[in-house]
């Protein structure tokens, strides 16, 4: 393992800005942008509705006008009605008659504008009083509004200052009342928020860091909340994939230990089965016919022992040598596998062979061995798991025969089957053992094997105990065709 491969993952830092905070300040831009729309309308209302209330007031000076004798009042009085009123003059349009109230000795400035408070646009009211507010000259305007007692209209003469100071102290309210409503809103948005969603997915984040850190530890699986919400699938969802990525840590962990602990032992092996197999030779060399019988088989045993050692780690690697077809009787290599187990006449379970007579498949012989012999294997180990045996019910069973291009083979037993658990992985390793200390190689290592022969392995559903098909095609053909043709020949 070099240097990269054993440094370890770099920390995650958390962002410097991070989601109450971008939360945070989103509140307070939509709280302002609010505050924004509010004001704009309320102060170009203040400003319509101060001006009209001076309109108002500038009315009743206006029916001083219309008692006066000849429409003429006293400039001292003319002061005091305007300075009330906060007006440099005030005049009315009474059908023909126009009446003015100004002190003689007064002379008007130029004025700069007119706003007529007859008709007034929303538009253009609100244009109007920031026009006034941001103006800081103190101009002179003219305010024309409709005249009591069926007149025309009645005209106001006044400094824009005190409007202006008017709507200034206005605004100044309406703002501190607008942040304090607007702070307690704004708290109240982002705390809501912050506790709804911000800490759950902090919470989230949190533990996909520390998982992150440990995945093969099953105390660092998130523990779902139980909320209905979004949230709450993320939760759940999340931690299923966390207890699915530790099982699968746990596996490969698991595969990596025994790799190493059966290249520890394969070189060792080798030697003592390579001893074993000097003896055997010297064993063929006697001259009692016992020894000759069984020492070539012995022999072969051993040969084919040495071959699995040097490939033993090929199934771990994905290495399996392709398999080498030949067209090879399949009822000898059955006894043969019946020899392996050294299943006796009077053993408590019973061996059935029921392969066609002439039966050939084109297979690599050594795999079809493995294959054949880890099958029964399991299914004698399966039988010999019950407390009480019964010779007359406990054997297996393997048949054989062609179906067309096909060759059908099936490894059945009596015993217990398959539980439900190890039906959902039957042919993964370590996953589809049935029996107290098994691995659950051996069905793994017969699929990948049935496989490179371009067949497939299956459980037959509905029978006593297991069956198991296996289906090896002469040559490439389409398997799921082949089962409608054999299904129709059965029928």
């Amino acid at each position: 393992m070099n240097e990269e491969q054993a440094a370890p993952p770099k920390p995650v830092r958390a962002p410097r800005f991070g989601l109450s905070g971008k939360l945070l300040v989103l509140t307070i831009l939509f709280v302002m942008i609010a505050e924004v729309l509010i004001y704009v309308p309320l102060v170009a209302n203040f400003r319509v509705n101060w001006l009209r209330d001076h309109l108002e007031v500038a009315k009743t000076a206006a029916l001083v006008l219309e008692a006066a004798p000849n429409g003429m009042v006293p400039d001292p009085l003319a002061k005091k009605i305007l300075a009330s009123i906060g007006a440099r003059a005030v005049a009315m349009k009474m059908g023909a008659t126009h009446y003015m109230l100004q002190p003689s000795d007064v002379t008007l400035p130029p004025i700069s504008d007119v706003y007529d408070m007859r008709h007034v646009a929303t538009f253009d009211a609100v244009v109007d009083a920031f026009k006034t507010m941001l103006d800081d000259k103190n101009d002179v305007m003219r305010v024309v509004g409709p005249a009591p007692m069926g007149g025309e209209y009645i005209d106001l003469v006044m400094d824009e200052r005190p409007l202006r100071t008017a709507m200034l102290r206005y605004s100044v309210g309406l703002l501190l009342t607008s942040l304090l409503i607007s702070g307690i809103t704004a708290a109240l948005v982002y705390l809501a928020l912050h506790y709804l969603f911000v800490r759950p997915m902090r919470r989230v984040t949190d533990n996909m860091m520390a998982f992150r850190a440990d995945p093969e530890n099953a105390g660092r699986i998130i523990m779902p909340s139980g909320r209905v919400d979004e949230i709450g699938v993320a939760e759940r969802e999340l931690a299923a994939m966390q207890t699915e990525l530790a099982s699968m840590l746990q596996q490969k962990n698991r595969l990596a230990a025994l790799g190493l602990a059966v290249s520890k032992i394969n070189h060792d092996l080798r030697n003592l089965l390579a001893s074993a197999q000097l003896f055997s030779d010297r064993l063929a060399k006697l001259p009692d016919p016992t020894v000759q019988r069984f020492a070539p088989k012995l022999m072969q045993a051993l040969e084919r022992a040495i071959a699995f050692c040097q490939s033993t780690l090929s199934y771990g690697r994905l290495q399996e040598a392709p398999p080498d077809r030949r067209p090879i009787l399949l009822e000898p290599l059955v006894e043969e596998v019946h020899e392996t187990l050294n299943l006796a006449p009077d053993a408590s379970i019973r061996w059935i062979s029921a392969v066609e007579r002439g039966l050939t498949v084109e297979a690599d012989y050594d795999q079809l061995f493995r294959i054949l012999l880890n099958l029964a294997r399991n299914a004698v180990q399966a039988m010999e798991s019950r407390a009480a045996r019964d010779p007359g019910r406990d054997q297996v069973r393997i048949t054989g025969r062609r179906e067309g291009a096909v060759v059908v083979i099936e490894v059945s037993d009596t015993g217990p089957g398959f539980s439900e658990k190890a039906r959902a992985h039957l042919f993964e390793a370590f996953q589809g053992s049935t029996r107290t200390g098994g691995t659950g190689l051996g069905l793994a290592i017969a699929a990948e094997l049935i496989r490179a022969h371009g067949g497939e392995i299956r459980l037959v559903e509905g029978t006593i105990g297991a069956t198991l098909r296996l289906t090896i095609p002469d040559r490439a053909v389409e398997l799921s065709a082949h089962r409608g043709t054999g299904a129709r020949a059965r029928a």
